[in-house]
């Protein structure tokens, strides 16, 4: 019974978010997702009604977003196509800068805020820093899948402060996002721009036209020996399956390598970058094989999209309010310093840094730096609609450089334990060196565009 109630709630929630952002015009300005709009709801509701749900509901519900989080990491490389080396490295890896400088950066501020200046203010735990990143660059799924490490390292009040995060950075990329694509708009920059007045009321309420809607993925086998979405379900749960492994043979390989250590890293790291690493393998297996055919990468995508607005919504609705209001003034320092540190190197360091669509590039990893990959998707969308430039491509392929370490890779996994292992100051100064040497990258690749331009 309880599985039927909070499936029913969170898909109560979820078409709530759709018929509000449907119909109120300030919250289609703000291209606020359905998930978030009802997450929202959910949110107002269980917080004025605190007894309106069983008790074993909502601790099931705060504990979906860390299982959801497996599926959207597991999907990420089935279905995909490699493109060489070469064709990677020449179109993304000054993307893959800007990207890294963000993450690396939101590490730099976050725990450099939090060590030197909010803990002897506030008494709060340092590893406060590391929300910045895990909030704004990994998002409501980085967050759940990471509650395993919070309560390990008894710092449950992280996991309220890290949905916060995620929240109000997933709401700062759209709402901070779309004001600068106006202001490059005025100034020329962008002019694929599609301003709100001028769009159709279909498009507002975020709907299709009927005889626009696209495919949702190929069904790659027959339904009559299996259901083509069973079977890409099915292959995302062995490469869940695959991650788990590892993540076990790394826990007992640590037990029987440091029988004496008192603390472990991998006792309380999370699944999820392990889920990634297994999709990866697989997808590298079926291609060994070459069945890889039978794998489309739409159907993943529409499963992964599907897991993630369920977390979202799951997450968002069981934020405790308590912590937040006790953390507010910390944690609106921690936001703004992220913010402002974002807004600069779009307005500053991109139009150095990329010599072609350097708007559009920096927007989608401004949108990703701050929400999730889908809101940087979005944010590009509404720029370059048609993909007239290499942003979309130069997005894609960077992802398979940088998923992988940041925003939820191994790096963000490893870096909250390693805060509590050997302490915050070590990790600011690893997390400072990454940013030297992606900041001198980035100088040489803008000397490099001065020097073709002269």
């Amino acid at each position: 019974m309880t599985a039927i109630i909070l499936f029913c709630l969170l898909c109560t929630f979820l078409v709530t978010g759709k018929i509000l952002r449907a119909n109120i015009t300030l919250l289609q300005k703000l291209y606020l997702p359905s998930s978030v709009i009802g997450g929202l709801a959910g949110l107002i509701l269980l917080q004025c009604f605190p007894n309106l749900l069983p008790a074993d509901v909502v601790k099931y519900m705060t504990k979906l977003p860390g299982f959801l989080i497996n599926i959207v990491f597991a999907s990420l490389f089935l279905g995909m196509v490699t493109p060489s080396a070469r064709t990677i490295i020449k179109t993304a890896f000054p993307q893959l800068c800007f990207s890294q400088l963000l993450a690396w950066g939101q590490y730099v501020i976050g725990l450099g805020l939090a060590g030197f200046i909010l803990a002897p203010l506030f008494g709060i735990h340092p590893a406060f820093g590391n929300l910045l990143e895990i909030g704004f660059e990994g998002g409501h799924g980085t967050v759940g899948g990471m509650t395993s490490t919070f309560e390990a390292y008894n710092w449950s009040e992280g996991i309220a402060l890290g949905y916060t995060m995620a929240t109000m950075g997933m709401i700062l990329a759209i709402v901070v996002g779309m004001i600068l694509v106006n202001w490059a708009n005025r100034k020329g920059y962008v002019s694929q721009v599609v301003p709100f007045d001028k769009q159709d009321k279909i498009r507002r309420k975020g709907l299709y036209r009927q005889e626009e809607m696209p495919h949702a993925g190929r069904q790659t086998v027959l339904c009559d020996s299996l259901d083509s979405l069973a079977w890409h379900i099915a292959l995302i749960g062995l490469s869940v399956a695959i991650g788990y492994i590892a993540l076990v043979v790394f826990q007992q390989g640590e037990i029987k390598l440091f029988p004496e250590a008192s603390r472990r890293v991998f006792a309380g790291f999370p699944l999820f970058p392990f889920c990634m690493i297994g999709g990866l393998i697989l997808q590298r297996f079926m291609q060994k094989i070459k069945l890889d055919h039978l794998v489309d990468h739409g159907q993943m995508q529409r499963i992964a999209g599907a897991a993630l607005d369920f977390l979202v919504v799951s997450a968002i609705s069981t934020i405790r309010l308590e912590v937040v209001l006790e953390n507010w003034l910390a944690l609106l320092l921690l936001i703004l310093c992220g913010l402002l540190q974002a807004v600069l190197m779009l307005i500053f360091l991109a139009p150095r840094l990329f010599k072609n669509a350097w708007f559009e590039r920096a927007i989608a990893d401004f949108g990703q730096g701050l929400g999730v990959t889908a809101t940087g998707l979005l944010l590009l969308r509404t720029v370059d609609p048609e993909s007239k430039t290499e942003a979309a491509s130069a997005f894609g392929y960077k992802q398979l450089f940088h998923e992988p370490f940041m925003g939820g890779g191994i790096c963000t996994a490893l870096a909250l334990t390693l805060v509590f292992a050997i302490g915050w100051l070590k990790v600011f100064l690893i997390s400072l060196f990454f940013t030297v040497i992606w900041a001198v990258v980035a100088f040489f690749i803008i000397r490099s565009n001065r020097k073709e331009i002269n």
